[in-house]
């Protein structure tokens, strides 16, 4: 096991090492856009040239690169050119913002997706079966966007129970968070529940399944015992995926009810070339895809000892 996540480990290093390469190629390859974004467009060629000498571009291409590696990975990444501050003071803030925002989605989805895979597939072909399934089918075929203008006709002009937005303002509050919990669940549920179901129902058809069924075992100790370990191996890779979805993909909910979150980040340093603000947002994206992945890997290995991987 320690060997196997060491090798993890190393693809999870050269993999940021590959991925930082390409970055900083592609957004700071050419110097003098870079002085352009950071000082305007309507600043002087002379302007441009001593900030240029000032931060070092004028040094070789390798040179740069070593040296703004080693800049972030002790925590340097700039100045936001949107924000006007450290990109480290306004990007952690917003990466707990959607860290609380993810937990309460999960909290809530995994739950409620797991009972109703687990139910759906012991009981293949069944009217429950059938319920949860087209339910699934519908609310994961409905976009965010969609989504939440239905949650919010019901909830804030109908009902009028809960807040029209997630600004927090005033500070932390839970309610204000219902709403993108909501949306977020009701898209993402359907999807963990017809993998859950779909692992569910080939376990059970299994020879083994079968076999303690014929020798009298409870039927709780079946399921529970023998069937549901071996279930979880796909919905596993499938929940660990989610993380990465919740890390940059909820961008529309999050600006949709104007929630300061890491997805509404992204869009506010592309929409505004903030080049690096973007460059730390894309590098703590793929640091989370990678380390997600190879927990997904982890968990392979303790839901079914006989998996192991090169």
């Amino acid at each position: 096991m320690l060997i196997f996540a060491g090798k993890r480990i190393a693809a999870l290093v050269l993999t940021m090492v590959v991925v930082s390469i390409l970055l900083f190629l592609a957004l700071e390859f050419t110097p003098g856009d870079v002085a352009t974004k950071v000082l305007g467009p309507y600043s002087s060629p002379e302007q441009r040239q001593l900030w240029l000498e000032a931060h070092g571009y004028n040094a070789p291409l390798v040179q740069r690169y070593f040296s703004w590696a080693a800049n972030f990975a002790t925590g340097d990444w700039g100045q936001s050119l949107r924000f006007k501050v450290p990109v480290s003071e306004i990007l952690w803030p917003r990466l707990g913002n959607t860290a609380i925002l993810g937990l309460a989605t999960f909290a809530v989805m995994i739950p409620l997706s797991m009972v109703l895979g687990i139910l759906s597939g012991m009981k293949e072909g069944s009217k429950l079966d059938r319920s949860i399934s087209v339910t699934s089918i519908i609310t994961t075929s409905i976009p965010e966007f969609a989504s939440a203008v239905f949650v919010v006709a019901i909830f804030v002009f109908w009902l009028k129970l809960l807040p029209g937005t997630s600004t927090m303002t005033n500070g932390f509050d839970p309610l204000q968070l219902i709403m993108p919990v909501l949306v977020l669940v009701i898209y993402d549920f359907g999807y963990v529940t017809r993998m859950t179901r779909a692992s569910m129902a080939e376990v059970m058809t299994t020879q083994y399944i079968r076999t303690a069924i014929l020798k009298g075992v409870p039927w709780s100790t079946v399921v529970l015992k023998h069937a549901l370990r071996n279930a979880l191996i796909a919905p596993f890779t499938v929940i660990m995926l989610q993380v990465n979805w919740l890390l940059s993909g909820v961008i529309v909910v999050e600006f949709f009810f104007a929630y300061k979150g890491f997805g509404a980040l992204i869009l506010e340093a592309a929409l505004n070339k903030d080049i690096f603000l973007l460059e730390a947002c894309t590098m703590i994206t793929v640091f989370v895809a990678v380390a997600s992945q190879m927990i997904a890997d982890l968990g392979y290995t303790y839901l079914n000892p006989r998996i192991r991987f090169a």
